[in-house]
């Protein structure tokens, strides 16, 4: 039985060597040429002093990504929490859908670098800007995973439910959410990556502590390695958040797991 899993150990381990291959060519590359382009640390510090900045301020930079992280995390609650009900909205009526849908699009097209100082004016420096702000960049996504997952439910199954006597509301649990899923773990991952990067942009906009206040202190003190050490951890954040969405997935929705072994 164990040689039966080790093929399957190194294929997954595998898949990985490409993007690891090329983020490595890339560092190597950056290392090169900042330290022998002639370029000051203050343009284009190497990786190396990145890497020497960023966990010798480890500290200031653990105390800015915790708000950024929780203004993410609320934010992204409050956007599957519409979403969703957004979603169930319009999957119960074609009016709500035809009135509902142009709205939500045209609603993604509102600039974000318009929108945001209009928010801190209205709700002040604390979270609640935020949060409605990362809310707002993250949850159509969801909306429309949802819907087109909805949409997808097989109509034999649907009629066979419905001659059996079961009402609207338990076809939708039984048989439309769950084919939804998959949909709607494919909208959640296209929307956290989102969510952290509208956090830090709310705190450009107005905030008194988080990743985005760190960067632009960095910046306006030249440190080029501590602006990018910011990057870094906020790209971390959006992994991990990223490879989360995959382990609930694979909680939530079971009986794709053969089809993901095959």
């Amino acid at each position: 039985m164990s040689d039966v899993k080790k093929p399957g150990s190194r294929l997954s381990v595998g898949k990985w060597l490409p993007s690891l291959a090329l983020v490595a060519l890339l560092v190597a590359a950056w290392q090169v040429y900042a330290t022998s382009g002639g370029l000051g640390t203050d343009v284009l510090p190497s990786p190396s002093r990145v890497l020497d900045q960023g966990w010798e301020h480890r500290r200031d930079l653990l105390d800015n990504a915790l708000p950024t992280l929780r203004a993410t995390l609320a934010g992204f609650a409050l956007s599957l929490t519409v979403g969703f009900a957004l979603s169930v909205l319009i999957d119960l009526s074609g009016v709500l859908r035809r009135a509902l849908m142009p709205v939500l699009i045209v609603s993604q097209t509102l600039p974000l670098i318009a929108i945001a100082p209009l928010v801190v004016l209205w709700f002040g420096f604390d979270l609640l800007p935020k949060v409605l702000l990362v809310a707002f960049v993250t949850f159509f996504p969801i909306v429309v995973g949802l819907v087109e997952g909805y949409g997808a439910t097989d109509k034999d199954s649907t009629a066979l439910l419905r001659s059996m006597g079961a009402g609207r509301w338990r076809i939708f649990r039984t048989l439309r959410v769950p084919t939804a899923l998959p949909f709607f773990f494919a909208g959640l991952r296209i929307s956290i990556t989102y969510a952290v990067v509208g956090a830090i942009f709310a705190e450009y906009a107005g905030a008194t502590e988080g990743l985005g206040i760190y960067m632009q202190n960095a910046k306006n003190s030249f440190r080029t390695d501590l602006v990018l050490a910011a990057v870094g951890v906020s790209a971390v954040l959006t992994l991990t958040l990223f490879a989360l969405t995959y382990a609930v997935e694979r909680v939530a929705t079971p009986w794709t797991r053969k089809g993901d072994r095959t």
